[in-house]
């Protein structure tokens, strides 16, 4: 089992937070967050499972983007409160360079330019991707002082959570990581 991370010298970054039950902000409550950035200045995330009510056929429409019929049915997700009209692309890397492209590990890039939207669209972009409006941004110890305060959980994950696991499963898979029920946990936390 995997404990959880605490040490406010550890770098978060490409790890998950999962909220905990009593975290009842609606922009995070339940949600799953990947963590793309995290140094002393702050942290950037996108979460993965809170989808919108937009199919991704309307978002390449309204690009006059042709969509791939894979992904038309498929659901644009709400990455954070901050900035949701910016899109991001977060996708499994691949040998093709977009414009503006971060590696944020080995396996896992993130991207905000339309050409990767323009690959996709003529099926040269990445293998999996998630395309997601929005991000979650913490400030300056911010986020090592929720996590200390009980408010997420941290583990790490691999590609198959991020881009195979269903949206509404990904809570939950990512908290058995390290070996914890959701259903099992109370809304309320303590410290000893």
């Amino acid at each position: 089992m995997e404990a959880s991370q605490t040490n406010t010298d550890h770098s978060l970054k490409a790890q998950l937070l999962v909220a905990m039950p009593g975290l009842v902000d609606p922009c995070f409550s339940r949600s799953v967050v990947y963590i793309c950035e995290h140094s002393p200045e702050g942290a950037m995330g996108l979460v993965i499972n809170q989808p919108l009510n937009m199919p991704l056929r309307q978002i390449f429409e309204q690009l006059d983007l042709p969509c791939p019929e894979k992904l038309g049915t498929q659901s644009l997700l709400l990455g954070g409160p901050v900035e949701q009209q910016r899109g991001f692309i977060l996708h499994r890397n691949t040998d093709k360079q977009w414009q503006s492209t971060v590696a944020v590990n080995d396996e896992v890039s993130l991207t905000a330019s339309r050409d990767i939207l323009e690959a996709i669209a003529s099926d040269n972009g990445p293998k999996d991707s998630l395309i997601i409006l929005g991000y979650a941004g913490w400030g300056a110890g911010q986020l090592e002082q929720e996590v200390l305060d009980n408010a997420w959980l941290t583990t790490s994950t691999d590609t198959d959570l991020l881009f195979d696991i269903p949206f509404d499963n990904r809570a939950s898979a990512a908290a058995a990581r390290i070996g914890i029920d959701l259903d099992q946990l109370s809304t309320s936390a303590g410290h000893a």
